[in-house]
């Protein structure tokens, strides 16, 4: 039996979802011990962005948080969820509005970095004590100079 799966997006300035997505990702923090924001810092940025949301029976089970210029602040999508292509969705969706994607991911998120290489990020550089807590960053890029929209409609094709 297929479950759907709806496809949302949320304009900046709005709170829709916002306390579900906090709620996604204070899951994944205790979990994997990754996505350690602070709940005002979230919602700051939760709120500027624009915001794809994947929803199930009513349950957020993935969102992409993206500055203008292209840039991921917040990706993330539940672990229950995983390996069913959310993730490469929500950047396809990103990748349909931008000719470049950035993003920052931790040093020690393994999941993370496994999937942006897979996706065909690049690492930019590493910067250490990016993160609040002295943890370390790799600043990674998806772009023009590596044919963004044909490896995302390649990607989408597998």
């Amino acid at each position: 039996m297929s479950v759907n799966i709806d496809s949302r997006v949320v304009t900046p300035g709005s709170d829709d979802y916002v306390d579900e997505a906090w709620q996604l990702k204070e899951a994944i923090n205790r979990q994997e011990g990754v996505l350690k924001q602070r709940y005002d810092f979230f919602t700051s940025a939760y709120r500027r962005s624009k915001v794809h949301c994947y929803v199930q029976e009513d349950e957020l089970v993935g969102f992409a948080a993206v500055r203008r210029d292209g840039y991921i602040l917040f990706l993330a999508v539940s672990p229950d969820c995983r390996g069913q292509g959310i993730g490469k969705r929500l950047v396809a969706r990103v990748a349909d509005e931008h000719d470049t994607i950035t993003c920052h991911a931790r040093t020690s998120n393994e999941n993370a970095l496994q999937f942006y290489e897979h996706l065909g990020f690049e690492i930019k550089r590493r910067i250490d004590n990016y993160y609040e807590d002295g943890g370390d960053a790799y600043y990674l890029k998806l772009g023009s100079d590596a044919g963004l929209a044909d490896r995302i409609s390649e990607l989408m094709r597998r």
